[in-house]
């Protein structure tokens, strides 16, 4: 009797679980519920993912692929889900999900620290290490850091530049107003030299003078005179404890700064005592055809900023730079809940593994050179409406010229390839494409991408009347 009274609310249990879990599971459902994100938050597509793999994005319920030139932002370099990936985290998922870095040690975090000092580091320049959740964290820091390191207040970075959307970060960042648009004020002490942006230089216009890749053009090196003239009229050297700036600017347009800009950074930091802060969040892990992209340059970083494809998609970011740097912070003043938690260092171990066994760096730089070639045949194919292409290994861009295409024509050309089912990202307040495939991307998957680029350039064109 007492068994009889017992299983019929457990049948009720079971009705209403598989029900709702049917519901849930629908994907009306999960837009409907999407609805109520904080408004802050934009979407570029309308449809729900249950999955993806490699450079595809699964709409099951259309049965419908994108093929994704976004990467989440920089975040799955190895592709989705990669085999590698997944297995180094469903191996650890049954050990170990977090161990809190103050209070135990695990296998994870310390077999990344070795591959990281084996693997990517400088030739060993940069040996110890700080872990955290976000690149914006990451950031804050190495800010604090180069603070309890030199006692000193100030810190220059980049017009263009884009470090995160904490107040901290904020304040850092240049990219686009809306980032800090009604937080003034913001903190102090933060301020702004001019980038290398070669493609809205004043020089470009000298007939002696060439831009293009960095690592073979000569800066005028007009923005370290402006640089030199800041330390002259709003901090000294002496006050200032970080120069902190992006190798190829990310949120600012997909700018390379030249090599020889990069190398006068590091003897004025070097001269003045100044900790150089390189922010390689987007930059990293493969992106440019190197692990890092200060490497195209010869220049070693005293701190360098890591996240995004550091764990193909688990939340994990970093700080490394040489001890010295590092033990003048007094214990307990860096630290974080998460931060090196077991199952995201275990997918980043995948992911290094991936990168280094399948030659993922070497297929960076041999497709970056074969699409930015094909992005060059439609620059020469529409000479009114591109102005650059620019860009390292397969973090490229493709800038039209803003002062004949007009507003949001950028935009447009994206919306036009979603319509084609193909995923790409705005970016800068310039009208920007950037272009970030999986570095492992094939051949064939460019050219896909490429035909469709092109084909919605001819769209926008059309629409606007251009």
């Amino acid at each position: 009797m007492f068994i009889r009274r017992a299983s019929r609310p457990l049948r009720n249990l079971q009705y209403v679980t598989q029900k709702y879990s049917k519901e849930t599971a629908s994907h009306s459902y999960v837009l409907d519920q999407i609805k109520d994100l904080a408004p802050a938050i934009s979407h570029q597509t309308n449809f729900v993912t249950d999955r993806a793999q490699g450079s595809y994005i699964y709409d099951d319920a259309n049965n419908e692929k994108y093929l994704d030139f976004t990467c989440g932002i920089g975040v799955t370099n190895t592709g989705h889900c990669h085999p590698k990936v997944v297995k180094a985290i469903q191996d650890q998922a049954g050990k170990l999900l977090h161990g809190q870095v103050n209070i135990v040690n695990h296998a994870p975090m310390g077999t990344l620290i070795g591959k990281l000092k084996e693997k990517v580091i400088f030739d060993k320049k940069l040996d110890t290490f700080f872990f955290a959740n976000s690149g914006a964290e990451a950031v804050e820091n190495a800010i604090k850091m180069a603070k309890h390191y030199t006692k000193r207040t100030n810190v220059i970075v980049f017009q263009g530049s884009f470090h995160g959307r904490t107040v901290a970060t904020m304040s850092l960042t240049t990219s686009k107003i809306i980032y800090r648009v009604g937080q003034q004020p913001l903190m102090s002490g933060v301020h702004v030299a001019p980038f290398p942006y070669c493609h809205h230089c004043v020089c470009n216009s000298k007939p002696s003078h060439t831009c293009g890749d960095r690592i073979e053009s000569d800066c005028c090196m007009d923005p370290i005179k402006h640089l030199k003239t800041l330390f002259k009229q709003q901090t000294s050297p002496q006050e200032t404890a970080a120069i902190l700036i992006e190798p190829v600017l990310g949120e600012g347009g997909y700018v390379p700064a030249p090599k020889k800009f990069m190398q006068e950074l590091r003897s004025i930091c070097d001269e003045h005592g100044i900790v150089f802060i390189a922010d390689e969040v987007q930059t990293g892990f493969g992106r440019t055809g190197k692990y890092f992209a200060m490497e195209h340059s010869g220049v070693v970083p005293d701190l360098l900023v890591m996240a995004k494809g550091i764990a193909s998609g688990l939340p994990l970011s970093g700080v490394v730079g040489n001890k010295k740097f590092m033990e003048k912070s007094p214990v307990g003043s860096l630290g974080g809940t998460y931060g090196g938690n077991a199952l995201a260092c275990a997918a980043a171990c995948g992911t290094i593994d991936a990168i280094e066994e399948e030659g993922m760096l070497e297929n960076a730089t041999k497709m970056g050179e074969y699409l930015r070639g094909r992005l060059n045949e439609i620059k020469k194919k529409h000479p009114s409406l591109v102005g650059d292409v620019r860009g390292e290994g397969l973090m490229l861009a493709v800038e039209f010229k803003s002062e004949d295409v007009g507003y949001g024509f950028s935009s447009a050309v994206a919306k036009n390839a979603l319509k084609h089912k193909l995923l790409l990202l705005t970016t800068s307040i310039y009208e920007t494409l950037r272009i970030i495939p999986p570095i492992n991307v094939s051949k064939e998957e460019v050219d896909i991408a490429v035909d469709i680029l092109d084909k919605c350039i001819e769209e926008a064109k059309a629409d606007i009347k251009l």
